[in-house]
């Protein structure tokens, strides 16, 4: 489906039912699908929301160079829209990042950030580099029936506009870490020890930085944990919802 949010075309899927709506956002470069593999298992019980954020899968891509406080605005002009209330936000990495700067600003009934990065890092590996070797060390692609390749990596630095290159700079030099003190919603933190994109160490970091947080750390597993262990993933998500 396709919903008009700022003049731009948002793309998502709406399905399930029940009380609670989950809402859930992609990591940088990929789409709905790479997210859809956890939210199916909760269908029968809950209403699900998926989209493609703005400048990835077929949502239109920014005009201008947006900030992650533009997304959150976006975001929240799109669930109003569908007339969405308390939602339960669910991100991974880049998605992760803006469900945490929302709940900085909106009511949330949960949320979760799947190996979400939320400071400024500043290394000798280029932007450019760092996301492509994240993207590259996926060893649950193999094991997923190719469903999964073809939605990693699908805008890298490389391929994507100067518009696009410059929302990832800014995403990635971006510190929220003195604002995350005012999220009030139960926080899970899922995290694969092995992530090289988004340390564990810094979930830890993360959980004191939240009011009412936790860690799940899935051993072996990488920055895409929640697909590399997705029956743990859905097993503690269902736990914590």
């Amino acid at each position: 489906m396709i919903k008009q949010i700022a003049n731009m075309d948002i793309n998502y899927i709406d399905y399930g039912e029940g009380e609670k709506t989950l809402v859930f956002l992609h990591g940088w470069g990929q789409n709905i699908a790479m997210m859809k593999m956890i939210a199916d298992p909760f269908q029968k019980e809950c209403r699900i929301i998926i989209l493609d954020l703005p400048g990835f899968g077929e949502s239109s891509e920014p005009d201008t160079i947006w900030s992650l406080y533009d997304y959150v605005e976006m975001l929240h002009t799109f669930l109003q829209e569908l007339k969405v209330e308390n939602p339960i936000l669910l991100g991974h990495s880049f998605g992760g990042k803006i469900s945490l700067l929302y709940a900085t600003q909106y009511r949330v009934q949960k949320l979760v950030a799947f190996g979400s990065p939320y400071k400024r890092e500043i290394q000798k590996l280029s932007v450019k580099t760092k996301v492509l070797k994240g993207l590259k060390k996926v060893p649950v692609i193999n094991k997923l029936e190719g469903f999964a390749k073809k939605h990693i990596g699908s805008t890298d630095y490389k391929s994507a506009s100067t518009i696009m290159r410059e929302i990832l700079v800014n995403h990635v030099n971006l510190d929220i870490s003195n604002q995350l003190g005012k999220i009030k919603a139960p926080t899970l933190l899922v995290w694969g020890a092995l992530d090289e994109a988004v340390p564990v160490e810094q979930a830890y970091e993360l959980e004191k930085l939240i009011p009412d947080a936790g860690v799940v750390e899935f051993p072996n597993c990488t920055h895409y944990a929640y697909l590399e262990n997705l029956a743990g993933t859905v097993h503690v998500l269902r736990n914590f919802l």
